[in-house]
């Protein structure tokens, strides 16, 4: 059993009726997705499933495609971290296709949500992070110095077949945060915590490539980045652990980054994890040769730094 580990990653959906359920499923389906119909995400499962695994706190996150959705989304969310607030934390969505919308869901998560931080998707409705009309949002998370969990669409049309669950989902993200780069997003905005899903997808593996060609001449570089900047503002990322819990991504993603900006993240509460793989994900992380036994408990404790406030929960103290 691990000791109260923190779960940056993990998601919940508010409560659907049969229907709603069954048209979920199907649209699954419609993407590729096979295999019996996955349960619905329950909070008494999930509540056990942090027991007996040893999880202190997970970070809930969920980001429906439609703004009242999203909204009621976020109030659901809410309602779980007041009735449990030293076993849950709340990642708030925000619509990113609609930059007056998404600062009135950030002011909601400094008010009445009472958040943790945010959570939004790489490309919603297909406007990309990096897309220059966000540049109002980016300031105020920046100005907030805000936690932001990114992550990208699992849910979009297969490939080959295949669910985009299974690979698309990393070259989405680091399509998107290599284009946040090059626009400048980190450098104009230094103090939003990017936390990257799935620990950095492809870009850990990649980011050698990035800083050796990416400022060639014969590559686009609008802001004149330097390999140098490059190098520290990937640094800067936090990557979570979510089904990457082998050397196979923690070792690149520490030829980026540092241990404490690796967290751990499970993503439990979607049909893509089940317990079984969370449970052979974290027995990976916890066998992974390339850490000390100190270092990944660190891991499953960066979260606290990142959130004091849920910390603060954690620990029973008064939370302002």
């Amino acid at each position: 059993m691990l000791d109260n580990w923190i779960d940056v990653h993990a998601h919940f959906t508010p409560p659907l009726t049969p229907e709603e359920s069954d048209a979920r499923w199907k649209s699954m389906q419609d993407a590729d997705w096979t295999g019996p119909k996955p349960p619905d995400w329950n909070l008494e499962y999930t509540l056990d499933y942090m027991d007996r695994a040893g999880f202190a706190m997970q970070m809930l996150s969920n980001i429906p495609r439609n703004l009242e959705l999203l909204r009621r989304s976020n109030d659901y969310g809410a309602s779980i971290v007041r009735r449990h607030p030293s076993r849950f934390g709340l990642l708030a969505a925000l619509p990113t296709d609609a930059p007056e919308a998404a600062l009135g869901e950030i002011a909601r998560g400094y008010g009445i949500l009472a958040a943790d931080g945010f959570a939004v998707t790489c490309c919603y409705n297909g406007v990309y992070l990096s897309d220059p009309r966000l540049e109002p949002v980016w300031a105020e998370l920046d100005r907030r110095e805000a936690v932001v969990f990114a992550h990208p669409n699992a849910y979009g049309p297969g490939s080959f077949g295949r669910p985009s669950a299974l690979l698309e989902v990393a070259f989405e993200t680091t399509r998107t945060v290599v284009d946040m780069l090059y626009a400048g997003i980190f450098r104009r905005y230094p103090n939003v915590k990017l936390v990257l899903a799935h620990c950095g997808a492809a870009l850990p593996a990649l980011s050698g490539r990035l800083l050796l060609l990416g400022t060639q001449p014969w590559v686009p570089n609008p802001n004149h980045l330097s390999s140098d900047e490059m190098r520290e503002q990937l640094r800067r990322l936090f990557l979570d652990t979510a089904m990457t819990g082998s050397a196979h991504t923690l070792a690149p993603a520490l030829s980026m980054t540092t241990c404490d900006h690796v967290v751990y993240g499970s993503d439990c509460g979607v049909p893509c994890t089940v317990e079984a793989t969370a449970l052979a994900n974290i027995k990976a992380l916890l066998n992974f040769a390339g850490l000390t036994s100190e270092q990944i408990e660190q891991i499953g404790h960066n979260a606290k730094q990142l959130f004091p406030k849920a910390a603060r929960r954690i620990a029973g103290g008064t939370v302002a």
